[in-house]
C-alpha cells in the first residue's frame, strides 16, 4: 500500500491535472454543476454495481471516476468563488469530529445502535427540524424507504420486535388483497405500497439491506434468462415460438448455474 505522503501526492497529482482539463480541454470547459449532476448519478452506481459483483479492481476504477468528479465540482466551486477542495474535505472534516463526541469528547456509547441515535440527535441540534430532512428527494423509492425507516429508528420511532412488523406485513397484505377484491386502483397502488413499506422496514429487523438483496435477485434472473435464451438459439428456436413447458425446461436447467 501506497504511504500517506504518496497517497496525498497521488491527490496533488489529480487536482493538477484537473485544472489542465479545465482550462484547455474542450469539453472539461464546458461542464457545469447541473451537466455533471447525471454523470455523478451514473457513476455511483457503477460502484454500486462493482461492490456487488466483488470486484475490487473494478471498485478502484469506478471510485477514481467518483473522485474525478469530486475534484470536479470543487474545481468549479472554486471558480465562482463558493469553495474549493479544502473547503470540501475540511468541512467533511469537521462534521465528522462533531458527530463522534464518543471518540473526540467525553461521551460514552455502548454499541453501533447507541452512535446512530446520537447521530440523529446531534443533527437536530444543528438545527435540522427534522431527522427526515438529510433523505434525498431524488432517490430511488425503495432506497428512500429503507433511509426513512432507518432514520425515525434512531430517534427511537421503531417497532421493539421483528415479529410485530412482520405481523404488519401480513396485515398489509390482507388490506391489499381485499381492495384487489373491489377493484379500486387508486387503493390498490396505496395499498401495494404499503405492503412494499412494510416488507422494507421487516428487511431492516432481520439485517437485510433490500436494494442489495433485490438487485442480487435481478442479476440472478437475468443470468438465468439469458441462459434460457442462450439454449433456446442452440436448439434453432425463437422465445416466441416455445411454450411456457418449453421454456421452463432451460430455466430449471439455469438454476443449477446461477443461484
Amino acid at each position: 500500500m501506497n504511504s500517506r505522503k504518496q497517497q496525498l501526492e497521488a491527490l496533488d497529482r489529480l487536482l493538477t491535472i484537473m485544472d489542465e482539463l479545465r482550462e484547455q480541454c474542450p469539453w472539461d470547459k464546458k461542464q457545469t454543476l447541473e451537466s455533471l449532476r447525471h454523470l455523478t448519478i451514473e457513476e455511483v452506481y457503477e460502484v454500486g454495481d462493482a461492490i456487488l459483483d466483488n470486484d475490487l479492481e473494478e471498485l478502484k476504477k469506478e471510485l477514481g471516476d467518483v473522485l474525478l468528479h469530486i475534484a470536479f465540482y470543487a474545481k468549479i466551486g472554486s471558480e465562482k468563488k463558493a469553495f474549493d477542495i479544502a473547503d470540501v474535505a475540511n468541512a467533511i472534516s469537521d462534521k465528522l469530529i462533531d458527530r463522534h463526541p464518543h471518540i473526540y469528547g467525553d461521551v460514552v456509547v455502548e454499541n453501533e445502535e447507541e452512535v446512530k441515535q446520537n447521530w440523529e440527535k446531534l443533527k437536530l441540534k444543528e438545527g435540522k427540524k427534522s431527522v427526515l430532512e438529510g433523505v434525498p428527494r431524488s432517490l430511488p423509492a425503495l432506497v428512500k424507504a429503507n433511509r426513512i425507516q432507518d432514520k425515525v429508528a434512531g430517534v427511537g420511532f421503531d417497532w421493539e420486535e421483528p415479529h410485530q412488523v412482520w405481523e404488519k406485513v401480513q396485515e398489509e397484505l390482507t388490506e391489499l388483497n381485499e381492495e384487489i377484491k373491489k377493484g379500486n386502483q387508486e387503493n390498490i397502488e396505496k395499498e401495494f405500497g404499503d405492503v412494499l413499506f412494510s416488507i422494507i422496514n421487516y428487511a431492516r429487523f432481520i439485517k437485510v439491506n433490500p436494494e442489495n438483496a433485490l438487485e442480487k435477485t435481478n442479476k440472478k434472473f437475468i443470468n438465468r434468462f439469458q441462459y434460457l435464451e442462450e439454449k433456446a438459439r442452440e436448439n434453432g428456436k425463437q422465445l416466441s415460438d416455445m411454450s411456457l413447458a418449453e421454456m421452463d425446461v432451460f430455466w430449471e436447467e439455469s438454476k443449477k448455474f446461477f443461484k
